[in-house]
């Protein structure tokens, strides 16, 4: 009975040397020798996997390749692609409108209009003989409100003649309380009105800014010029808003309510209207 062969361990095996010769068929000629090992050829194909996986990773990776590949397109192409698939829609469903519109207007030019001839637009199928137009709570307070401003329009009657101002609507320049009125005898020609800090001073009509400055006495002083003649004087503001030049309206702000002057002797306004040259009792025209 043969003797068993002696198992050789793998690691020997690996390591056993083997010669590759290549001959020439017809000399016999040795061209080319190799003295290999089984591990050397598994370390050899094992590195040459690697690599090419590596340079295949990286070829479909970082390259235009990559396109050319089932499952890798370019995100922005793909977003540039929806964003114009979506512009397409919109553009279909406007062509639609479009053609219902003209069609609808060809058959009103033509006469031939009835009820099946006119497409109604989407969203219109609701009958409109349900529809409420009376209005609401709200809406009748809205316009009781706008009325009742319209009986004070700011603006200057359109029957004012020359000879007079009893046609003139005047915005209250301040809301607060009359301190010292019109005196004549006194040399006081205007009125002392007495409102809250940082209260903003209003135009009392239409007119154009003639002064706006500094005087010792006055303090900030802004002076409004006005049709027919008529002027308004505003003193002891702590601040103008204006500019020499400038065209205000009636209730625009027009300077800031103040206490700046030697003659002043708290925060209010001292405001003076002027007709022809000659003051008038603003009391008789502004309701302060």
């Amino acid at each position: 009975m043969a003797e068993e062969k002696k198992k050789i361990p793998l690691s020997q095996r690996l390591r056993r040397k083997y010669r590759l010769v290549i001959l020439n068929d017809e000399s016999f000629e040795e061209r080319i020798s190799l003295r290999l090992t089984p591990g050397g050829i598994l370390i050899m194909v094992s590195a040459i996997t690697i690599f090419m996986s590596f340079l295949v990773t990286s070829l479909v990776a970082f390259t235009p390749l990559r396109e050319y590949i089932p499952g890798y397109g370019d995100i922005s192409d793909r977003k540039a692609l929806i964003a114009l698939s979506l512009k397409a829609d919109s553009v279909d469903e406007l062509i639609k409108i479009k053609n219902e519109y003209i069609e609808n207007l060809q058959n009103v030019l033509s006469g031939n209009v009835t009820s099946d001839t006119i497409k109604p637009e989407k969203n219109s199928e609701k009958n409109a003989q349900h529809i409420s137009i009376k209005p609401s709570r709200t809406d009748s307070v809205l316009r009781q409100e706008i009325e009742q401003e319209d009986k004070f329009s700011l603006t200057l009657s359109k029957n004012v003649g020359t000879s007079g101002i009893s046609g003139y609507f005047f915005f209250s320049p301040v809301k607060g309380m009359v301190t010292h009125s019109f005196n004549m005898a006194e040399g006081h020609y205007g009125v002392d009105v007495v409102a809250k800090e940082n209260e903003f001073i209003k135009a009392a009509l239409d007119g154009t800014v003639v002064y706006a400055g500094w005087t010792a006495n006055d303090g900030y002083v802004i002076q409004l010029q006005h049709s027919n003649n008529l002027m308004s004087i505003y003193k002891h503001n702590s601040g103008i808003t204006k500019n020499i030049g400038d065209h205000v309206k009636a209730g625009e702000p027009i300077a800031i309510i103040g206490n700046t002057g030697e003659t002043s002797s708290g925060t209010h306004l001292h405001f003076e209207l002027w007709y022809n040259g000659t003051p008038i009792n603003p009391q008789d025209y502004v309701l302060f």
